[in-house]
């Protein structure tokens, strides 16, 4: 069995991205600049948020992180996003999600420059994905599509099923992989929240790549699995524990131990998609740089 291991396709395009950025350096031209907004102080956000700007230092970007308190008004957050929109020195924008309740997340999201939006959540972009023309991909989606690259998965003529149906993973997700595209030209299922468990349970049994985004933990045993199945585990879920140090452990939508049994390759959860999601920002802001 294959682990799909993220710190190696993530370094991979980690050093590509730093060889293009030393090149740059050397031609007397600046490097990538992204911009992150942090509202609050959501533990997840914050080890996200730091990854993130870790990952700009290790391939030569610059970053900048912006932090506001909760209490931030939605007027004051918008004023900043106009801000960094007419600053011509910062290449890409995220703003972190989740945003606090009195926060409208569309009204952000369209509020960023569609050419700055590495995250790639805005409507324009979008719609150009679903046109298939050259655009930005959200960040998650296009780290599985660079994993499913660097390990060389088959994807034409297979059989997807992608458990999940969210604007972030799911539904591009589907759309992607049944593009006219490198890793695409898949037939897709897509199952939900409303599709009766044992019609989802027919689905993955069918499935020759299962893609898993719903954020229950364990949700996958090996009973749905087909055997030598592709599994790409999206879901990342803290779960108590008393045993661990922080007093949580990382689960995934997939039970691992069981999938390993029945899978021909499976992405581990933590160490898998999660990295894959920051290399497919950094390609982002480096695809918005070369645009300015």
């Amino acid at each position: 069995m294959l682990v799909l291991d993220g710190k190696i396709a993530a370094a991979a395009v980690k050093e590509s991205l730093l060889e293009k950025t030393n090149a740059l350096k050397a031609a007397g031209k600046r490097s990538p600049h992204l911009a992150a907004i942090l509202v609050g102080n959501n533990g997840a956000s914050e080890t996200y948020v730091a990854s993130k700007v870790k990952n700009c230092e290790e391939t030569g970007f610059e970053s900048s992180l912006i932090r506001f308190n909760n209490d931030v008004s939605e007027a004051q957050l918008l004023a900043k996003i106009s801000e960094l929109n007419n600053d011509e020195s910062i290449d890409g924008i995220l703003v972190q999600l989740p945003l606090p309740d009195h926060i409208n997340d569309k009204n952000i999201i369209e509020a960023i420059n569609p050419k700055k939006d590495v995250d790639g959540f805005h409507p324009v972009n979008i719609g150009k994905m679903v046109q298939g023309v050259d655009t930005f991909i959200p960040a998650t989606p296009y780290g599985v599509l660079l994993m499913l690259a660097h390990y060389n998965i088959e994807t034409k003529g297979k059989h997807v099923v992608v458990i999940g149906r969210s604007n972030i993973v799911g539904r591009p997700m589907s759309i992607l992989l049944s593009s006219e595209r490198p890793q695409g030209n898949a037939y897709v299922t897509i199952c939900h929240r409303n599709t009766p468990f044992e019609a989802t349970k027919q689905m993955t049994l069918l499935a020759d790549i299962l893609v898993v985004a719903v954020g229950l933990p364990g949700f996958i045993t090996a009973d749905m699995i087909k055997p030598g199945a592709v599994i790409i585990d999206v879901g990342i879920t803290r779960v108590a524990d008393s045993t661990a140090k922080k007093g949580f452990s990382i689960k995934g939508d997939v039970d691992y131990q069981q999938a390993i049994t029945k899978a021909a390759a499976i992405t581990p959860v933590p160490g898998g998609v999660g990295l894959m999601t920051i290399a497919g920002l950094l390609m982002n802001t480096l695809k918005a740089y070369e645009a300015q």
